[in-house]
């Protein structure tokens, strides 16, 4: 092997190992839709992350924005999401509509909290 091959190997070995992996991997977070959705590219929501509960804006992918599913969001609405963390929210790559009581504890009580909230201002509306 040259000089050569042995000094690209050698930097490309070097690049790679300089490269989190974890980087690019997608986590799963917990959610429960806080606002009434205006603007279906930046919902905002409450989140478990990393076991702890923070506010955090959910920034769907292309395909995301597509699916039915996210189409109809509404406030109170409980999401697993599979993405990626960014400095200004979450990158949503997938997204599932959950049952409140399948959430993690830590959300459970924020859901039934918006759920009761949601039926006590929509009620007086229905005759």
């Amino acid at each position: 092997m040259s000089l050569f091959h042995r000094l690209a190997l050698t930097v490309l070995t070097l690049l790679a190992l300089s490269t989190p992996v974890w980087a690019d991997e997608d986590v799963t977070v917990f959610a429960v839709v806080s606002d009434p959705p205006k603007d279906k590219t930046r919902v905002t929501a409450k989140a478990l992350l990393d076991g702890a509960v923070s506010d955090m804006k959910l920034l769907p992918a292309d395909v995301v924005l597509g699916n039915p599913v996210w189409r109809t969001l509404e406030v109170c609405h409980a999401l697993k999401l599979e993405g990626t963390k960014s400095g200004d929210g979450f990158r949503v790559h997938s997204a599932r509509v959950l049952d409140a009581s399948m959430l993690p504890m830590a959300l459970q009580g924020y859901a039934g909290d918006c759920l009761i909230k949601k039926a006590v201002e929509i009620a007086p509306l229905v005759d």
